[in-house]
């Protein structure tokens, strides 16, 4: 009797904690509640030491109240520009429940970029981590800045942004609100864009529950930037929620740090992209069999497209504990895929249960047959749709029929199944006929002196655009024309005849974006330098 009573008590306690997190999750509040249920607990592991939830959850109300003392009012917008530290994560907190705007601010960016990006989200405050003198030079020219804040130490016209925190009250604030985010997308052409929706997408407390988080024991990884989307919600926002540590991994990536972490904090979940998964596969086998990745239980990657054979590998060496996702900082997608199910649908970002939430349109705006590539659309939420910020045009211009798009080309098959294929801003058009180089990387990279590959449109008098593709190689491999011939012969054994590369470029490194996207529009650049016409 007294193990039923027991049992039927600890249910109660587990239902009424849930409640509480529910209501709090509505006002930006989940942290107070952990910080109750387990406030010694560390919710923060970073390169600069630690924080509990209480330590956490107490700043990020004295981050309320230094908004407020400075004015700020409930949708007013602040920015942030910071590594992955937990000061990231008490800004953060502390804007979502003090209703404010929150803008997390691209790191990698010039001072132009950054002020362009600080201006255009309208921010009245700018919090800046101190090693990036960019962001601090960008400042200066910052129209409706009324405060700044340096992280990390002094900085000339910033207060100090643990002298500001230690002069306040860390009570939890009474009138709580829930704030909202808006994130800039990288974008391949012009400035980026702010992504705007009235409401906050609170689906990271849901997502968060859904990952099956063992709260004695499991950590969550944080591998990329914070400021990118895909991390502020799968690595930050998700596991927050739920009460789970974060460690924050930062600065350039080193995949055997990686390895050393996940054994170190006994890494549960993680997200990653592709690229972190061919530099992982890289590593010597003597250095992959070196460090216990037991605790592993769920790794999710998207972002980027990933090489089949690349997916195979890292399903073969971890596990079936892969799942792929699909979306865009705009929302739509929703598409996810397991391992089990990806190994029967190899290349394949998952499947909707709802029929109607994606359309594949061709050229001339019909439904595109089993597969056929074309483009996809997304069904808006009516409830809260999102839009381009500041940009009516740009935001009409990527909606029709109650559906937007990403720019995204792909198609399904027979059972309903979707594969991406590439970006209508990527295609290339040669000869009037459309070319996705994400199609060619996929075969390249097969290669076995292939690390990456970017295929490109480069001009060609008589077509408009050939196809030529720029290369890294792996270590111990060298160009020589040998080495092309190769590689060629390679490409044409598995690429129709019209998609063949015409020309085969070597570089060191290809650019990238902080969520590991090539950044196809700066390779392709330089070859259309001075030309009025950019097909």
């Amino acid at each position: 009797m007294s193990d039923t009573l027991s049992s039927e008590a600890s249910a109660e306690a587990a239902a009424d904690l849930e409640q509480r997190l529910i209501e709090a999750s509505l006002v930006g509040m989940t942290p107070a509640v952990w910080a109750q249920v387990k406030p010694d607990a560390v919710s923060v592991y970073d390169t600069h030491g630690t924080r509990t939830f209480a330590e956490l959850n107490a700043n990020a109300n004295r981050v309320v109240r230094l908004l407020r003392d400075h004015g700020l009012k409930p949708g007013d917008p602040v920015a942030l520009l910071c590594s992955n530290r937990a000061e990231f994560l008490e800004v953060l907190q502390g804007t979502l429940r003090g209703g404010f705007r929150i803008t997390p601010v691209n790191w990698h960016l010039t001072a132009d970029e950054i002020a362009y990006v600080v201006n255009d989200c309208q921010a009245k405050a700018l919090f800046a981590e101190v090693r990036y003198e960019a962001g601090l030079k960008a400042s200066a020219s910052a129209a409706n800045l009324v405060l700044k804040v340096a992280i990390g130490g002094p900085a000339e016209g910033f207060l100090n942004y643990q002298d500001e925190l230690d002069a306040r009250d860390g009570s939890d604030i009474t009138d709580p609100i829930q704030g909202n985010a808006m994130l800039y997308t990288s974008g391949t052409t012009g400035r980026p864009k702010g992504v705007y929706r009235k409401a906050l997408v609170n689906i990271p407390y849901v997502l968060g529950g859904a990952r099956g988080y063992q709260h004695e024991t499991d950590a969550q990884l944080c591998a990329g930037p914070a400021y990118h989307a895909a991390p502020l919600g799968i690595d930050i926002r998700g596991p927050m929620s739920q009460g789970i540590p974060v460690v924050f991994m930062d600065g350039r990536w080193d995949s055997e740090t990686v390895l050393k972490t996940i054994e170190k904090y006994r890494i549960s979940h993680g997200h990653m992209v592709a690229i972190m998964f061919q530099r992982l596969l890289g590593l010597p086998p003597e250095i992959k069999a070196k460090y216990d990745l037991s605790s592993l239980r769920h790794i999710i990657h998207g972002a980027a497209p990933c090489p089949p054979d690349v997916k195979r590998a890292m399903i073969e060496w971890l596990g079936p504990i892969l799942s792929e996702y699909y979306a865009g900082s705009e929302g739509g997608g929703g598409f996810t895929i397991s391992s089990e199910e990806w190994l029967q649908k190899p290349g394949s970002v998952g499947k909707l249960s709802s029929e109607d939430g994606t359309r594949v349109l061709d050229d001339e705006g019909n439904p595109a047959l089993p597969g056929q590539p074309g483009l996809l659309y997304f069904k808006v939420a009516a409830a809260n749709p999102f839009e381009y910020f500041n940009d009516p045009e740009k935001t009409a211009a990527s909606h029709r029929d109650g559906y937007f798009t990403l720019g995204d080309v792909g198609y399904f098959d027979e059972d309903g199944y979707l594969f991406l294929t590439g970006r209508t801003a990527e295609c290339i058009i040669s000869g009037g006929v459309n070319i996705y180089p994400q199609e060619i990387d996929n075969e390249l990279i097969k290669h076995p002196a292939v690390e990456d590959s970017c295929a490109i449109g480069v001009p060609n008098t008589e077509w408009g655009e050939e196809v030529k593709v720029v290369l890294m190689l792996k270590p111990g491999f060298t160009p020589s024309p040998a080495l092309t011939a190769e590689i060629m012969a390679f490409a044409r054994e598995n690429l129709a005849g019209f998609k063949l590369p015409r020309s085969v470029d070597y570089v060191d490194d290809l650019p990238r974006s902080p969520a590991g996207k090539i950044q196809r529009g700066k390779v392709r650049a330089p070859f259309w330098a001075g030309r009025k016409v950019q097909i």
